[in-house]
């Protein structure tokens, strides 16, 4: 039965917002997602068993404890949840994770933010725009953050949770930020969370430290990002032009 199961003492927590680190272009989600975790020393509160995900453990390296690959950090202190993935989503099965997600997600009171990359060659600070179900779209205009310049659809698991909460609607947040489409991309993911995440979040997290250490970031990632590249391009979560994708 597919079901969120919590780990350790109940927290406090009151219309949090959510943030979802599923892997996808540039894995941005993802690293944006993992900072966010080390650096505000996120607790982990639930494993995630819906339908449809990997049947896998996972370990780090310096620590003995194996765990499910799909779960959820909370801070009762900035009010917020993550979810953290460490394996890619099949297309034939991002329906039902996506349901499973979203019924727990409704029953949190919480706000998601739905974080994605838009394949783009850049020279400058990539952009980055929102878009939203319900009224969140109050949230986006509140921080300043731009409407996408062209048509366009967000794929993957990502995707799917942007449907159901459009679906349902209900309150969401869909951020999107220019990225490297063949690479790990730290610089992107510090735009995500500085200007998007802890805009929204209202929280503050030091991201220097990603753009310092990009090189190593990326070079850690890349493997990640190599077997995120043999997925089928519809099961990774992205944004792209609707022209693309027609």
């Amino acid at each position: 039965m597919a079901q969120i199961r919590q780990q350790g003492p109940e927290m406090d927590l009151e219309e949090p917002v959510l943030v979802e680190g599923f892997p996808g272009l540039g894995l941005v989600g993802k690293i944006a997602t993992d900072h966010l975790v080390e650096e505000l020393d996120m607790r982990y509160y639930a494993s995630v068993d819906c339908g449809g995900l990997p049947r896998v453990g996972v370990y780090r390296g310096g620590d003995r404890t194996a765990r499910p690959p799909v779960r959820i950090y909370a801070s009762e202190e900035h009010d917020l949840l993550a979810l953290r993935s460490d394996a890619p989503i099949k297309a034939d099965t991002v329906g039902s994770v996506a349901e499973c997600l979203t019924e727990w997600i409704v029953a949190q009171d919480a706000l998601p933010l739905y974080l994605s990359g838009l394949p783009a060659e850049r020279e400058d600070e990539p952009d980055i725009y929102g878009v939203a179900t319900g009224d969140a779209g109050e949230r986006l205009a509140d921080h300043d953050i731009d409407v996408p310049p062209e048509d366009g659809v967000v794929t993957g698991p990502t995707g799917a949770l942007i449907n159901r909460a459009a679906q349902r609607d209900y309150d969401s947040v869909g951020l999107v930020v220019e990225s490297s489409p063949q690479f790990p991309d730290p610089e992107s993911a510090s735009v995500l969370l500085e200007d998007g995440v802890c805009r929204i979040a209202d929280v503050e997290v030091e991201v220097q430290e990603l753009l310092d250490r990009a090189a190593e970031i990326r070079e850690k990632r890349e493997q990640f990002a190599q077997q995120m590249q043999q997925v089928a391009q519809e099961e990774s979560s992205q944004a792209q032009p609707l022209r693309m994708y027609q």
